[in-house]
């Protein structure tokens, strides 16, 4: 098995322990947990996404879709079934799972439904504007005048305060 050593990244760095959480996550991942249900993860435009899981037999209210911070949870839990079934063969898997998907920040679920077998979950990145880039205007002139006005409002502003 394959180990990976992180600590030269983390040493030079601040706030990426959720980068170091993620590839940890990542390489122990149990790939027999990983396996059921089976899921696609599709992008269908710039900033959203699409996670289609199979969960044939379920129903809705057996469903669950949870998120917290930068996790999203879905889960299945079946009912009992009532009455006497006897299955000569059972292929359709109706056990209880728990999937976790980690999202990035200010990626939200938009949309969730339940189609033919198919759980479909919607989401968008939705970036604040605070955080978008944006265009900073390039004015003519000399720095000294720019100067010498940000000098005039700062001794405005103090022969105020002394008045």
């Amino acid at each position: 098995m394959l180990t990976y050593d992180f600590s030269p990244l983390f040493r030079s760095t601040v706030g990426f322990d959720r980068l170091a959480r993620l590839a940890e996550s990542a390489l122990h991942a149990d790939q027999a947990a990983v396996s059921y249900p089976p899921y696609n993860i599709e992008t269908t435009g710039e900033d959203t996404y699409r996670i289609s899981m199979a969960v044939a037999g379920f129903k809705e209210d057996e469903l669950s879709i949870e998120t917290h911070e930068d996790t999203l949870t879905v889960s299945g839990s079946k009912t009992v079934e009532d009455g006497d079934v006897t299955y000569l063969h059972r292929g359709i898997a109706g056990r209880d799972f728990l999937r976790r998907f980690n999202v990035a920040d200010h990626v939200k679920v938009t949309s969730a439904y339940l189609s033919d077998g198919l759980l479909v979950i919607g989401l968008v990145r939705e970036v604040p504007e605070a955080l978008k880039p944006r265009h900073i205007e390039i004015k003519v002139g000399t720095p000294g005048s720019l100067v010498d006005k940000a000098k005039k409002l700062i001794e405005g502003s103090s022969k105020k305060k002394a008045a």
